[in-house]
């Protein structure tokens, strides 16, 4: 990572950790509407790019539609969810109810991303909204760095959740070790246990670090048992351009992909130590062919 992303990754941080201090939200009511802003920025700077794309392929802006965006591997973004359109917005206006309605208008164009987004902006002070979108306004990043900034503050934000961040967050030095270990050059993953997503990002990644699209390449897959982290790791997947089928199951117990056999990698950095396991739910479980272990200890699952 370059010297000048980490700079401005720890200016945004700073930035942000303190509008955080002021509004005195826990830290999952602050970080949620901010992870949903940094996506909107990024999905705006992706979207302006490709408008630079189907210019040269000559189809004018009237005539454009939402498929021919989508077909580029963009979110369409009607003119009220724009980035810029909401920093046109004076401080006097309700910017949390227009922030909400351009997360509505992007789910309603991406339907693969509907009930995902963040509404929550009523919350947020008008002038902590207000200075959210001016620390990101600046922002021109290339590739991937959008990605990496999101992938910042989602780990910062988990250790601001103490104990709780590691339910959605894998450090990404651990992820990293299990992706470059299994080596997934190609095919269908699977992470069971998928959090917000971290997998399939260094999946994609180690792809395109040996120069193939990775869109092309993966096909991904995940379950996760909080709803909440299902969004996460759906805007995690969008942020990065890539698309999978993320599901809420507790995959103990469920198994709505029939993950048995299907798969070309299956990787995850599950809970540990959770005991208490109901080991009669899953005694006809084809996925424990070699039977149950003796201990309730998910660990031995």
């Amino acid at each position: 990572m370059s010297s000048d992303l980490v700079a401005i990754e720890n200016r945004l941080w700073a930035t942000a950790d303190q509008l955080w201090a002021n509004t005195g939200l826990k830290p999952a009511e602050f970080s949620t509407p901010v992870l949903g802003l940094i996506f909107l920025r990024y999905a705006d700077k992706r979207f302006s790019d490709c408008a630079l794309i189907l210019n040269a392929k000559g189809i004018p802006p009237d005539e454009r539609e939402p498929m021919d965006y989508q077909a580029e591997g963009v979110l369409y973004l009607p003119d009220a969810a724009r980035f810029g359109n909401l920093l046109t917005l004076t401080e006097g206006a309700n910017l949390g109810k227009a922030i909400a309605t351009a997360m509505s208008l992007v789910e309603e164009h991406n339907l693969e991303l509907k009930g995902v987004l963040p509404r929550g902006y009523n919350l947020l002070p008008n002038a902590t909204l207000v200075e959210l979108l001016r620390l990101l306004a600046p922002l021109d990043l290339e590739g991937d760095a959008f990605g990496k900034v999101y992938e910042y503050f989602l780990g910062n934000f988990a250790l601001k959740e103490g104990q709780k961040g590691g339910v959605f967050y894998t450090p990404t030095s651990i992820v990293r070790l299990i992706v470059e270990i299994l080596q997934p050059f190609h095919g269908r993953i699977f992470d069971p246990a998928c959090g917000s997503g971290g997998m399939f990002v260094q999946s994609a990644a180690f792809v395109q670090r040996h120069q193939k699209n990775a869109t092309r390449e993966l096909t991904v897959f995940g379950t996760e048992k909080a709803s909440d982290t299902v969004k996460l790791a759906k805007m995690n997947l969008a942020v990065h351009g890539l698309s999978g089928d993320v599901r809420e199951a507790n995959t103990y117990y469920e198994d709505p992909h029939k993950a048995l056999g299907r798969f070309d990698f299956v990787m995850a950095n599950p809970p540990f130590n959770v005991s208490g396991v109901d080991k009669d739910r899953l005694k006809d479980d084809p996925r424990f062919a070699l039977g149950l272990p003796t201990t309730d200890n998910a660990n031995y699952l």
